[in-house]
């Protein structure tokens, strides 16, 4: 179970607290552990939901494959569809990231090269089919840990020598005078990205010791995380009260190691940010191909075969994996703030689903709503998960809504085309859903049952 914890806490990427702290502080009025705080509240309840679920169809797919099964194909297409969204652009975020890193150590080198180096090696690395193991994930997430507590120490020195509230014993990071609980719910949209990754961990089902260990490791993935970027938010707050003296606010990560703990420990913790955001790259690249090459697998056309390719001596699903690279191109203009808003869009209609899909599978499907107990855990809880990432959603960037608005409306049209008018339905092959790069058949839940 803590192997999978562990590989929920390197797709989720503590340090991403830092990347984003300019941009949450400005949003919310300089409350960002509050931001965090509901973000969390709203993934506990969508979290449990993840975990019933996977209890039911232990296969991948995730909220694709929930809604396929509990409502119907057609809206588990547009769901994927949705969710493909946030997964495809994830890869692109580290590149963002990893750019504005670039940028704060080389100001003068075009930043554009960087981006295509980067790129290019991630996907020529998934090609390639590598396979990262839990046992490094897990040095990856104890070195971002510790460099984290050394930030959390280097930040109360800071405090006690009389920067920025002087302490951090004091309730103004969590609230004070002036904070817009409607711009703290905006903030905790774009916080939300940080917790994308306890939902990744459903696709660790079949290698899991027991059917509990994978909804467990769900709850605890996210605890932990939530718990890690609360206090590491609450005492960055602390010592930057305000953005004064900031020079670049997309990213703040390297100028808040330079002021706390001068040039080497900037080199230190921004090297890292990098080997996190590498692991996230590989990480990410490799389940949303994952996630193309299933949907693929799963539709009909010529599209459908290109992306449902597999490489003949690589095993991998290779033009899947250059198309998300293609993506990632897109790093070379896109701001942080914007790329974590439309990775928001998709990822809280996917959350929305799974709850949707508690309710409809174990209080209408299996009639367990006779109890007071059942009402409250197959209908009360998921509602309320429902309505949060719904609120979430409703607080998202502006242009985010128009882009992730077209991006949906092509899903529909495909769905018109695939179905052919509606008139064929969508077919879903859950048992031919295994990585391609592990080679090995893994045995999953047939359509139908339950």
């Amino acid at each position: 179970m803590w192997a999978i914890v562990g590989l929920g806490l390197g797709y989720m990427t503590p340090m991403t607290v830092f990347d984003t702290f300019g941009l949450v502080s400005e949003a919310t009025n300089s409350v960002v552990p509050l931001a965090y705080l509901v973000a969390l509240v709203a993934m506990v309840f969508t979290a449990i939901s993840y975990g019933r679920m996977t209890r039911v169809y232990p296969s991948a797919g995730s909220a694709f494959t929930y809604t396929s099964e509990v409502i119907h194909p057609n809206a588990g297409f547009l769901v994927g569809w949705s969710s493909l969204l946030d997964y495809l652009l994830l890869p692109m975020v580290n590149a963002v990231i990893g750019r504005i890193y670039f940028e704060s150590f080389f100001p003068d080198a075009p930043s554009w090269v960087f981006v295509v180096v980067y790129v290019g090696v991630i996907t020529a690395f998934n090609l390639w089919s590598i396979k990262g193991t839990s046992r490094v994930n897990g040095i990856l997430v104890v070195f971002q840990t510790v460099l984290i507590g050394v930030f959390i120490v280097l930040a109360w020195l800071s405090l006690r020598h009389g920067m920025g509230a002087g302490t951090a014993l004091t309730l103004d990071p969590l609230y004070h005078a002036g904070v817009d609980m409607s711009a703290v719910i905006t903030g905790a949209t774009v916080v939300c990205f940080s917790f994308i990754g306890f939902d990744a961990i459903t696709m660790y089902s079949e290698e899991a010791k027991t059917p509990n260990t994978v909804p467990k490791a769900i709850v605890l993935a996210l605890l932990i995380g939530g718990a890690i970027f609360f206090v590491a938010a609450w005492f960055s707050q602390s010592v930057f009260p305000n953005l004064d003296g900031f020079e670049v606010t997309d990213d703040t990560l390297p100028e808040m190691a330079l002021k706390v703990g001068g040039q080497f420990f900037k080199i230190l913790f921004t090297s890292a940010a990098l080997a996190a955001m590498v692991a996230s790259s590989l990480s990410s690249h490799a389940s949303v191909s994952r996630m193309v090459y299933v949907m693929a697998r799963n539709g009909k056309g010529r599209i459908s075969k290109y992306l449902a390719y597999i490489h003949p001596t690589f095993l991998t699903p290779a033009h899947a994996v250059v198309i998300v690279g293609i993506v990632s191109l897109l790093a070379i203009k896109f701001t942080l703030e914007f790329a974590s808003a439309m990775i928001n869009f998709g990822a809280l209609i996917a959350f929305t689903f799974v709850n949707l899909t508690v309710i409809v599978y174990f209080a209408f499907r299996l009639k367990q709503r006779r109890t007071p107990k059942e009402i409250f855990i197959n209908i009360v809880l998921p509602f309320i998960g429902m309505c949060m990432t719904l609120v979430l959603w409703s607080k998202l960037h502006i242009q985010a809504l128009e882009y992730g608005a077209i991006w949906f409306a092509i899903g529909l049209i495909l769905l018109v085309y695939l179905t052919r008018g509606f008139r064929q339905p969508m077919t879903m092959r859950i048992e031919e859903e295994t990585l391609a790069e592990e080679g090995t058949p893994v045995p999953h839940v047939k359509h139908g049952d339950e």
